[in-house]
């Protein structure tokens, strides 16, 4: 048999939150399989939680003792029932003080129910546990050192929180530990690592350190060592390790980096928002925040990871004392400086370090080969490939997947030039992975090390393949593949050392002239050459973001030189005027708060392919047509002082047109209504806009939006069929006349006028279109008729389905009559907060409907009809139905909704009754249950109920709680609330 030593090195770690099961149960069978346990085990696996069980679990044959041990270490966590017979079970104490060593000796949670028995009985071992234990310990057969540990697991388990049913309704625990379960586990774990070599037994050091199990007290712990020896991929599986013992979580990453970036403030807010669920926080100063990060968690016990600490004042900011922090919480910091820890007087210190060789060959072998095993004609070399690494893992990460697919020769050959590279630097070594890419690669390679740390990979995917002109997938795939770069949730991740060793081969272009250097990132650089207008035609991408609002003094000569800048970036920084010229090589322009009206004069703009100005001055000047031939996207967001749009017939690439939000904007050219290309054009918010094109005709248009386009009358004539288009979003804006020509948009899926309070009617056309699914026209006050044009005056037929809502709408009878005709393919309808006072019996024609909904028509008297196909009604609230029109209800309506507090409608009984349709058996009415309590579903049984209980109807009072009792007796015995 298996020892448990054994199992846990057979198994996956809890850092990597592979689990086979996310709760153990332990329970002694006779006591409460067929009871509580088993009412606990179904309600977990209900909410989809993986749940181990000893008799739903084990297969046939297997050795009892070895699978539970296998499923232990395979858990995520355990809830142990203790009721009174659970210590007269040798098993359950072996089980229990497997899960005691197991789950909870590697930070897993361990929640105990004390099910009829007082937790000190179990603590202590008094009554039915001090006798079963000391009738163990008269037994010559067991070994006394074994029931000393059973004594020891049951105290350590009993001093645990948990819960104590005495009495009382069992479901209720049930869903309380269901719930919390749920919470724990609905936690998301951080990416650790592909390959988890040699960590396990560093996160058990870790964790001695961390103490976990006390409560009492606030622990920080250091992490130091050089860089790329793994210090965030162990917190990261610390993390994930003990997160579940913790109220709130945070794992600061790259402090350092975002501390230049953003400035602590921003930091600090970012760890408010975490851990204190601050969410538009906006600090004024480090001491503000200090104040408010220690009043806000004084209280909470918290799990805090600060990565990559650089400057002291970093950790006063973020964590400066232990007082900050509420009990039982724990602080990590990983840092190159161990003085800085010193400093902070942090006295748990971890100091990483490298692989050990047989850990790093291993680690070697999973990149270099795939696989754990080496061919054995490869030991040597690889031997000899990992002793250059010195157990560095990110070495030996990037040097395996170098050589991975190589020949022997290649190896050796690659080997050779590696001894020639001083090992005292990682920098030469990563240097040789870096020369082994093409020259497209290296141009990609040092773009992202120099500019894209961080960045969501489509912003970077879409600036390379316009800057450089060729789609980039390929070479970031390569890049991925040699460890180089990595993609974590879509956002590109390096490591500092591969940052600093692109950024120092671009350094090293010109290391004592900036401005003869390919790329630009630095403040300080890229200002030296704006002032001294030391450019050159050297230069291709320039990236500029100052971190303090200060004007850049300069005279606008800088570029003239850079005859070869493809990419021009600047953010947060303030020019005192505009460049004088801009090189003609340009295809990505992107500057916010631009400070001039216009581009420079002579500019010639017909290679840029992406312009981006937002929130500038920029108006198009005196210029009204540009020769933008190869602009795909142009956003002009946010520029107030944007009156109108030109001319824009010499951009006839364009996809992408942003001007939400330029509040003076009056009227857009014609020509923007027939650029052939255009599949995004975004008006969002203009709240001065007037004229439109006067037609449209944009065959490869995807989306449209005019939200808030207060002043906006009318929407364009559609001059041609736009199959391509799925959004036009016209909500509240002042839109009072849509077209018939709106028909022809047969792409559109989702159309939203909701809040066009001037829209008095709707062209018929609408419900025409053949792929439309939304239709959202909820608050539209003034709606009340439907426009035909001269060859639709017969009743129109719609092909509009799905969702179409029309609530808060002021409909009169008139026009619900002439609109429900139109809705022959709609499967949901909304007519809430209408004021309509009939349902007319023409809704029948509405053959797909299966969900309508009337709430709050508090006019409604009268519904006369209902489609044949519905499958849900509600009308909440409908307080002046008549009696008829309740009883058809009753017939007909195969679902409805009420709202009641302490006591049930008259019809609620009905409904239920009808729910799920009946058939008779030796008059016995058989019907499917559902109740449902504030949109919940409480309870889904079989109900038995006698013809006579429709009686319970015309019932009140006190005998109508007498009659549902003995009706659904059933269903209370079962857990309806008493309040009925």
């Amino acid at each position: 048999m298996a020892t448990m030593k054994e199992l846990k090195t057979q198994s996956s770690s809890s850092f990597t939150y592979e689990w086979v099961y996310d709760v153990f149960l332990s329970f002694r069978g006779e006591d409460t399989r067929k009871g509580f346990t088993g009412n606990l085990y179904n309600a977990l696996c209900k909410k989809g939680i993986n749940t181990f069980i000893d008799d739903q679990e084990l297969r046939k044959g297997e050795e009892i003792k070895l699978s539970l041990m296998t499923a232990i270490q395979q858990s995520r966590m355990a809830i142990v029932i203790f009721s009174e017979n659970y210590a007269s079970s040798t098993y359950c104490l072996e089980e229990l003080t497997n899960i005691m060593e197991c789950i909870k000796s590697n930070g897993r949670l361990v929640w105990p129910v004390f099910y009829q028995v007082d937790p000190s009985n179990v603590r202590h071992q008094k009554r039915s546990y001090a006798k079963a234990l000391a009738n163990y310990e008269r037994q010559k057969t067991i070994d006394k050192e074994k029931v000393k540990q059973w004594r020891s697991a049951l105290e350590e388990a009993a001093n645990l929180s948990g819960w104590h049913f005495k009495h009382g309704y069992e479901y209720e625990l049930i869903g309380e530990i269901v719930k919390e379960v749920s919470k724990k586990i609905n936690r998301r774990p951080l990416h650790v690592a592909k390959y988890t070599v040699g960590l396990e037994h560093r996160v058990q050091k870790l964790n001695l350190l961390l103490e976990v199990e006390s409560n009492k007290v606030v622990q920080m712990v250091g992490i130091f060592g050089m860089g790329g020896l793994g210090k965030t991929t162990l917190a990261c599986a610390v993390y994930n390790c003990i997160a579940d013992r913790f109220d709130s979580l945070c794992f600061l990453a790259n402090v350092r980096e975002n501390s230049k970036k953003y400035g602590l403030v921003q930091v600090q807010e970012m760890l408010l928002s975490e851990l204190a669920g601050e969410k538009d926080l906006n600090l004024c100063s480090l001491n503000k925040g200090i104040s408010i990060i220690k009043s806000r968690l004084c209280g909470k016990k918290i799990l805090l990871i600060l990565d990559d600490v650089d400057r002291l004042e970093q950790l006063e900011a973020l964590a400066g004392g232990l007082d900050w922090f509420g009990s039982g919480s724990r602080v990590i910091i990983t840092t190159r400086n161990k003085h800085l820890l010193h400093v902070q007087g942090i006295e748990r210190v971890y100091e990483l370090e490298g692989l050990k060789d047989g850990e790093a060959l291993e680690l070697f072998a999973w990149n270099a080969f795939k696989t754990k095993e080496i061919d054995p004609s490869y030991v040597d070399i690889s031997k000899r490939a990992v002793r250059y690494s010195n157990g560095l893992p990110l070495s030996v990460e990037i040097i395996g997947s170098d050589l991975y697919g190589k020949t022997k020769s290649e190896w050796k050959s690659a080997l050779d030039t590696y001894e020639n590279i001083p090992h005292q630097t990682i920098q030469e070594i990563l240097t040789v992975s870096y020369d082994g890419l093409t020259e497209r690669e290296k141009e990609i390679f040092l773009d992202i090390t120099c500019f894209f740390k961080g960045y969501k990979l489509s912003d970077v995917v879409d600036i390379l393949t316009s800057g450089r002109g060729f789609d980039p997938d390929y070479a970031i795939q390569v890049l991925i593949d040699k460890s180089l770069i990595k993609i974590d949730h879509c956002h590109v991740k390096i490591h500092d050392m591969i940052e600093d060793m692109g950024r120092e081969i671009v350094r090293l272009e010109s290391a004592s002239k900036p401005g003869e250097r390919s790329r630009l990132w630095l403040s300080t650089d890229i200002l030296q050459v704006f002032k001294e207008n030391k450019g050159s035609d050297k230069t291709e991408v320039i990236m500029l973001r100052l971190l303090k609002d200060k004007e850049v003094q300069w005279d606008g000569n800088a570029l003239k030189k850079m005859e070869n800048l493809k990419i021009l970036v600047i953010e947060k920084a303030h020019f005192s005027r505009g460049p004088n010229h801009l090189p003609k090589s340009l295809k990505v322009l992107k500057w916010g708060d631009y400070p001039e009206s216009s581009l420079p004069a002579r500019y010639d703009p017909k290679k840029l392919v992406i312009i981006d100005l937002s929130m500038a001055l920029f108006t198009f000047g005196k210029q009204k047509l540009m020769n933008f031939k190869s602009l795909t996207e142009m956003k002009l967001s946010s520029c107030q002082s944007l009156k109108q749009v030109p001319n824009m017939s010499g951009a006839p690439n364009l996809k992408k047109l942003h001007l939400d939000s330029c509040k003076r904007l009056l009227k857009v050219h014609d020509s923007v209504g027939f650029l052939r290309k255009l599949e995004d054009l975004n008006l969002n918010r203009c709240t001065s806009l007037k004229i439109l094109p006067h037609g449209i005709n944009l065959p490869s248009l995807k989306t449209m939006s005019l939200r808030n386009c207060t002043t906006l009358k009318k929407f364009p004539e559609v001059l041609g069929k736009m199959e391509n288009i799925t959004y036009l979003v016209l909500s509240d804006s002042g839109i009072c006349e849509l077209p018939l020509s709106i028909g022809l948009l047969v792409g559109l899926a989702n159309l939203a006028i909701d809040r066009c309070n001037k829209l008095l009617e709707l062209p018929s056309s609408i419900f025409m279109l053949p792929k439309l699914e939304t239709l959202e026209a909820y608050s539209c006050k003034g709606l009340a008729r439907i426009k035909k044009g001269k060859s639709q005056l017969q009743e129109t037929s719609s092909d509009v389905r799905s969702v179409v809502d029309f609530s808060f709408c002021h409909l009169s009878d008139e026009f619900l009559v002439a609109l429900l005709p139109c809705f022959h393919c709609v499967t949901n309808l909304s007519l809430d907060y209408s004021s309509i006072t009939i349902l007319p019996s023409c809704i029948n024609a509405c053959h797909s409907l299966e969900e309508l909904t009337l709430n709050n028509c508090t006019e409604l008297r009268e519904i006369r009809e209902l489609p044949p196909n519905m499958k849900h009604l509600s009308a909440i609230n409908c307080t002046s139905l008549t009696s008829q029109s309740k009883k058809m209800l009753l017939n007909k309506a195969p679902s409805m909704s009420f709202t009641f507090r302490n006591k049930l409608p008259l019809m609620a009984l009905s409904v239920a009754v009808v729910a799920g349709g009946c058939y008779c058996s030796k008059c016995c009415l058989k019907c499917d249950f559902d109740l449902i309590i504030n949109g919940s579903k409480r309870l889904t049984n079989f109900l038995h109920i006698i013809p006579n209980s429709y009686r319970i109807l015309h019932l009140k009072g006190e005998d109508k709680k007498k009659a549902i009792g003995g009706v659904f007796e059933e269903g209370v015995k079962k857990g309806l609330d008493e309040k009925f």
